[in-house]
């Protein structure tokens, strides 16, 4: 993959002067289309070889942009703080929105690059992050995302001229460090890394572009020219699919589920006293401030899913969890529609922007299962979106998980005819009437889908990381009780109390 990418290709300055001014301008045509259709956001991946140029085709590329609608990230080693986080959510909160151009100048690719290098994985896990990668990308652009993946490249030879001479004039010097120099003495090893890591994440929608790095500028029209193809590419079909939009398929012809039978099935357990629930009640809030006190709990997170139907008390479960937590180190997340900033962005963007850092709880009234649940069921998104959405939220969790934290997620039913009850009490009820709106009526009247829905969410996205907890929520005392007593289990099991 490398060799065409030493051949010494060079472009003279008349060549330069000819060429560069309609590069520029066309480049500027397309990114102000882009940003006038706000249709996709473009990400610009730069890597590569040390000393072949990265840092200044990445300021060219602002120079010829204009770099009030592009954002550039220098992605370093993680900070401190940043490895309190789930290692995914610096690169989620870094994305461009639709119609802005987002620079990676280091990205995803650099940690696992750099690890395997230095022998602190194993080829397995390269391997394994590789295919993380790939499906990330795959889910960017499904979301409407375009990549262009820019890898700079030098022969060994050529690196090492190119380090020294810039150490050896006082003016750049400061542009070599030790690092540099580490990295080159593992030139064989770097080559070897990243021509397999290229050649297994090159892909047909986000295909890695090796430039030759040894002529400045020959590398900077080459990055640009690149760019500035890929970006009129997408704008020529994002004009043909306007004009003849492509049918989505039926989302029927997706579905294989158990129908609402796992629901309707559902027992109902014995009423709980309120005297029997007062006791096992202060019980478990006891169990579960001291699980949340324990020293291992600092280097794990807890993730807390509410779904269910509306009025089948979340808001009342997650009161009774949060009364036994510090309230320094939680954090309850409230879900409503997404917001136009929101819309702007692939949609687990705004979930990966909540998730706790270590030692804390994250609790979530509604979640990102929304996709698969109102959006599929109200036809916000279409078909391909929410049925591929399943595969995307395990990986998210999956990832989550990975990174340490606790995953529980409820699933809070009641009866049809326990929500109209509820309903009209809320109605009736003075300080309650907020609670109840247009919206819920409405959903009510789909009470089916919703149902056949749920059902389909529990079969693919119940795993073992991140089991769904169905609970039987007619009597409230019971699905309280239920709902903390899951949560001390699910500490104890992975603390190893």
């Amino acid at each position: 993959m490398f060799e065409s990418a030493e051949l010494g290709h060079t472009l003279d300055k008349k060549t330069w002067d000819r060429k560069v001014p309609k590069l520029r301008e066309a480049l500027l045509e397309a990114q102000y289309d882009l940003l006038e259709q706000r249709r996709c956001s473009t990400i610009v991946l730069v890597g590569g070889v040390d000393g072949a140029g990265k840092g200044e085709t990445v300021n060219l590329l602002n120079e010829w942009m204009d770099p009030r609608h592009v954002q550039t990230h220098a992605l370093a080693a993680p900070t401190d703080d940043e490895q309190r986080y789930p290692r995914w959510k610096r690169f989620w909160s870094a994305l461009p929105p639709r119609g802005k151009v987002g620079i990676f100048f280091g990205s995803w690719y650099t940690l696992p690059i750099v690890q395997r290098v230095y022998r602190q994985t194993k080829g397995a896990d390269l391997d394994q992050s590789l295919e993380e990668i790939v499906r990330f990308e795959q889910m960017l652009h499904q979301e409407g995302a375009l990549l262009v993946k820019l890898w700079f490249h030098l022969s060994k030879k050529a690196q090492e001229k190119r380090l020294a001479a810039l150490s050896s004039d006082k003016l750049t010097r400061w542009r070599v460090t030790e690092t540099d120099w580490k990295h080159f003495g593992l030139y064989d090893q770097f080559r070897e890394v990243s021509e397999r890591s290229l050649r297994r994440t090159s892909t047909a929608d986000a295909p890695w572009n090796v430039i030759e790095g040894l002529d400045a500028r020959y590398r900077g029209y080459t990055a640009g020219s690149l760019l500035l193809e890929a970006i009129q590419g997408r704008l020529a079909a994002d004009a043909a699919r306007q004009k003849s939009p492509t049918r989505a398929p039926s989302g029927d012809s997706f579905v294989s589920n158990t129908g609402a039978d796992l629901l309707r099935a559902l027992k109902v357990p014995p009423t709980v006293a309120k005297k029997a629930y007062d006791a096992r009640y202060d019980v478990l809030q006891a169990r579960l401030n001291k699980l949340s006190r324990r020293k291992a709990l600092k280097k794990r997170s807890l993730v807390l899913v509410f779904e269910g139907p509306d009025a089948a008390g979340k808001g009342g479960a997650i009161r009774r969890v949060t009364r036994a937590l510090d309230a320094r180190f939680f954090t309850v997340n409230p879900v409503a529609a997404p917001t136009e900033e929101e819309r702007a962005q692939p949609y687990l963007w705004r979930f990966w922007r909540r998730m706790p850092p270590l030692g804390h709880v994250g609790i979530f009234d509604r979640s990102w299962y929304g996709r698969v649940l109102v959006e599929r069921v109200e036809g916000f998104c279409q078909p391909a979106d929410w049925q591929r959405a399943y595969t995307e939220l395990n990986d998210f969790e999956e990832q989550l998980t990975r990174h340490g934290a606790i995953v529980a997620k409820f699933w809070l039913h009641i009866s049809k005819d326990e929500q109209l009850r509820r309903f009209e009490q809320r109605k009736a009820t003075g300080f309650k009437r907020f609670k109840i709106t247009q919206e819920d009526w409405r959903n009510r009247k789909k009470w089916g889908d919703y149902e056949v829905a749920a059902c389909d969410m529990f079969e693919r996205t119940s795993s073992e990381l991140a089991p769904w907890t169905i609970v039987s929520a007619n009597d409230k005392y019971n699905a309280r009780l239920q709902v903390l007593e899951t949560i001390c289990d699910r500490l104890e099991a992975a603390l190893d109390v």
